[in-house]
């Protein structure tokens, strides 16, 4: 059987947002314009700068404007922000930020416990927050999270996934995301979900946010390609973990995930040494070993071991 895989994949990289966000350290701002400018020269070209949160609730984003209004947005780079609510996008305006992703959940139980609404209440705050931001010239990426199983519900209906994801197109969503929020994605269901959603976006871009909870995360993004993806969520050093699922695991690795892909000749513009240099760096600020792979490999760049 042969497969056309896309030539060029392209890297979202959010360990400033997802990545951080349940780490008990809080990173100065300073620290995070210095990871801004390192990935980069890394090559990474787009880069998820913050969420715009209650800063009570997530105390890592509390510095949200600062950064935005600090960080040199390179031409060639898209920055990019979450936003959850009219205020948040408030913010996200006042901020200049071009491109935001807001994201609705497909679990009931999830969905009460991130946003304190339902799944319905919450794709319609949704749907308002896409035309607003659209009216305001931004680019906007819309997201389903748990859209392949929830922690708390077990499975979830493709159907209500289906249905979310054509909500956001009949208001023309410039991006589609399904993110595994609760990492219970299997190769299986990426395979069967993924033409059926094509079937509802035709050819607006698809990305995957894929946690590694049960260590499956590069599977899912090898069917993945297969399917056509060419554009998926990293966070360095594999950091990152839904704050209302206990025991909720990192994104796929960043480094891990360029490894198998230049393994496999396809290109990403992005220097993997540099790459590893950047996690490791990272890793000694944040006084802690992280779950990526690559980089304790033997030859690794910064690898004592």
């Amino acid at each position: 059987m042969s497969f056309h895989l896309p030539e060029t994949v392209i890297i979202h990289e959010v360990v400033l947002r997802d990545g951080i966000q349940n780490e008990e350290k809080i990173i100065s701002t300073d620290a995070k314009i210095a990871l801004v400018e390192k990935l980069i020269r890394c090559g990474i070209r787009r880069i998820e700068v913050s969420s715009f949160v209650n800063p009570r609730l997530v105390p890592q984003m509390a510095d949200a404007e600062k950064l935005w209004a600090t960080i040199d947005r390179q031409e060639g780079v898209l920055f990019s922000a979450l936003v959850l609510g009219n205020k948040s996008l408030d913010r996200a305006i006042e901020c200049k930020v071009s491109h935001v992703g807001t994201f609705v959940s497909a679990s009931e139980t999830h969905s009460r416990k991130n946003s304190n609404r339902s799944v319905a209440e919450a794709a319609r705050e949704a749907v308002e927050l896409i035309n607003r931001a659209k009216e305001a010239g931004m680019e906007v990426r819309a997201g389903v999270m748990n859209a392949f199983g929830c922690a708390y519900e077990g499975g979830v209906s493709v159907d209500r996934v289906l249905a979310l994801v054509d909500e956001f197109m009949n208001i023309e969503a410039d991006e589609i995301c399904l993110a595994d929020t609760s990492g219970m994605a299997n190769p299986k269901q990426i395979g069967d979900t993924l033409p059926r959603l094509r079937e509802i976006i035709g050819d607006t871009p698809l990305s995957l946010h894929l946690h590694n909870t049960r260590g499956v995360g590069l599977a899912n993004v090898w069917e993945a390609l297969q399917q056509g993806v060419a554009l998926f969520d990293t966070s360095l050093g594999g950091l990152g973990g839904c704050p209302f699922i206990p025991g909720a695991k990192g994104n796929i690795a960043t480094e891990d995930t360029i490894y198998m892909l230049h393994e496999m000749g396809l290109e990403t513009n992005v220097d993997l040494d540099f790459l590893i240099e950047t996690s490791r760096g990272f890793e000694e600020l944040m006084g802690r070993k992280f779950p990526s792979m690559v980089s304790y490999l033997p030859g690794s760049a910064s690898c004592d071991s």
